[in-house]
């Protein structure tokens, strides 16, 4: 499953043998693939051709063009939804809110105090769970406003561990 985000508009998008499910109603669309980016839909007595112009990685989203206008639309897979929720970002866009813990765990190090600048992918922490030490990284750039663990700490999953 994965979130499909189109002029801030949210959809739930599956894929189930062999059909589209949208916010849990199956697609009646017939998608026919012509060829490198391009597809033919019919959704009842309407054609049309979409045509991926362009996909940026980094954000995940693409811009594609739908019979005569186009439109940009962010993918987000079960992943990214999961580091959301965490108060991360995979892109690492916008500014840098919280960290929060992403099991239950101890707190083994802690590599930034209050007022520390990060850089995206600075590591800012050291979590043991299950017997195997996680290394916590910036998903961004930001300053440290609080830590609001100490070492040795346990933790809950979702407990906010860092503030920016």
């Amino acid at each position: 499953m994965f979130s499909v985000i189109l002029q801030n508009d949210t959809q739930q998008v599956e894929k189930n043998e062999g059909f589209f499910q949208v916010n849990g109603q199956k697609l009646a669309w017939d998608i026919q693939w012509l060829g490198e980016g391009k597809i033919h839909l019919i959704k009842g007595n309407e054609s049309l051709e979409a045509e991926l112009i362009d996909w940026d990685r980094e954000t995940q989203s693409m811009r594609i063009r739908l019979g005569y206008q186009t439109a940009t639309i962010q993918l987000k897979d079960r992943f990214d939804l999961l580091l959301e929720k965490m108060g991360m970002s995979a892109a690492g866009s916008g500014a840098l809110k919280d960290i929060k813990a992403p099991m239950p765990g101890l707190i083994l190090d802690l590599k930034v105090k209050p007022g520390d600048e990060v850089k995206k992918g600075d590591v800012v922490l050291i979590l043991e769970a299950m017997k195997m030490e996680n290394i916590i990284k910036a998903p961004g750039d930001g300053v440290v406003k609080e830590v609001k663990v100490n070492l040795k700490q346990s933790v809950e999953k979702n407990q906010v561990l860092i503030q920016f």
